[in-house]
């Protein structure tokens, strides 16, 4: 079959024949029909992550359809169109995952830019109907994180007023889409015009530029202040979110785009006023399933920017790592 492979540090992705994988008990194969980006897959590229092996096959999100099982496994799989769930091994609590956590696309689980894959059949979920395969390819990393943010930690609700920083990434959009889907009054920062304006064509009511010096008086002027804020960047702009966030709310983030650390933030206005300020990574399996019905039960149709072919994986990472998109960027396979 043919393969995405990263061959070592600083090396360009290329494409290659590499066998296909066989399928052991309890696991499908997968051709896939389209995989999409993630922020994550540049990291690994950069040597960001630890204990990662070459040659690598990596990519964590995709959709296809189940050509073979494998012993003792059920033949009723074969034929369906799936979306995969990228992440093996979650554990027992819904909480927070098991130490041996990982998400596909990273030695020693393959990953989706290939044209096959097997993964466990626990990893499986139908593809919407409504979804283009590029569509549907989006939503596992992204839509999955930003699914867990806003409703299992953010415990968003119709009416609440929802602040989405740095909006044009694949999961901030989704959050985004979601809230609004949700009934939520949804607000956004963007460092340009142009993604504020395109968060307003989604639903957005108000968008702020965040390299203003007074984005945060600017947004508590616009919305009142937040019940939930979801936040992928940190950095020094962090402790800004606690000038305009409502008593009771709170504050969930993952990733870390401006910079790993939280700065010096005064604890009474975290105390005195109830906030909450919520990590999380990924989502379980059950969260899986509830967002891909979510998508469903609303017809919401991912943001897709730009659409590769398999074979110019280099170009359309280079391309996310530039950052001009808004939504996600896949590779049709």
């Amino acid at each position: 079959m043919k393969a995405i492979i990263l061959e070592g540090l600083d090396k360009p992705l290329v494409l290659k024949e590499v066998d296909k994988p066989i399928p052991q008990a309890g696991e499908v194969l997968v051709q896939l029909k389209a995989a999409s980006l993630n922020r994550r897959d540049w990291w690994i590229t950069q040597g960001k992550y630890a204990g990662i092996s070459y040659p690598a096959i990596i990519g964590s999100d995709g959709a296809g359809i189940v050509t073979e099982v494998g012993p003792d496994t059920d033949k009723d799989w074969i034929g369906k169109e799936v979306i995969i769930y990228p992440a093996r091994n979650w554990g027992d609590s819904e909480e927070y995952q098991a130490n041996d956590f990982g998400i596909i696309g990273l030695p020693p689980h393959n990953g989706t830019f290939a044209e096959y894959i097997t993964v466990k059949i626990e990893q499986l979920q139908f593809k919407p109907a409504h979804l283009t395969w590029e569509q549907a390819a989006t939503l596992a990393v992204a839509g999955l994180t930003a699914y867990r943010a806003l409703f299992t930690k953010g415990r968003a609700k119709k009416e609440d007023t929802v602040l989405v920083t740095g909006v044009g990434g694949g999961a901030g959009t989704f959050a985004l889409q979601f809230a609004l889907a949700a009934g939520c009054r949804v607000f956004v920062t963007s460092g340009t015009g142009e993604k504020i304006e395109r968060a307003r064509q989604l639903g957005a009511l108000a968008g702020v530029n965040y390299k203003a010096q007074d984005w945060a008086e600017q947004l508590k002027l616009l919305s009142g202040g937040f019940d939930v804020i979801i936040d992928s960047a940190l950095g020094d702009g962090f402790a800004k979110l606690l000038d305009v966030i409502n008593p009771g709310g709170r504050i969930v983030f993952f990733g870390g785009t401006a910079g790993g650390n939280i700065p010096e933030i005064n604890g009474r206005k975290i105390f005195w006023r109830h906030i909450s300020i919520l990590g999380t990574t990924m989502g379980t399996p059950t969260e899986f399933g509830q967002m891909l019905a979510f998508v469903d039960e609303h017809k919401l149709v991912p943001v897709v920017d730009g659409i590769f072919p398999l074979a110019d994986a280099e170009k359309a990472i280079r391309q996310m790592d530039a950052s001009p998109q808004f939504g996600k960027i896949t590779l049709t396979i």
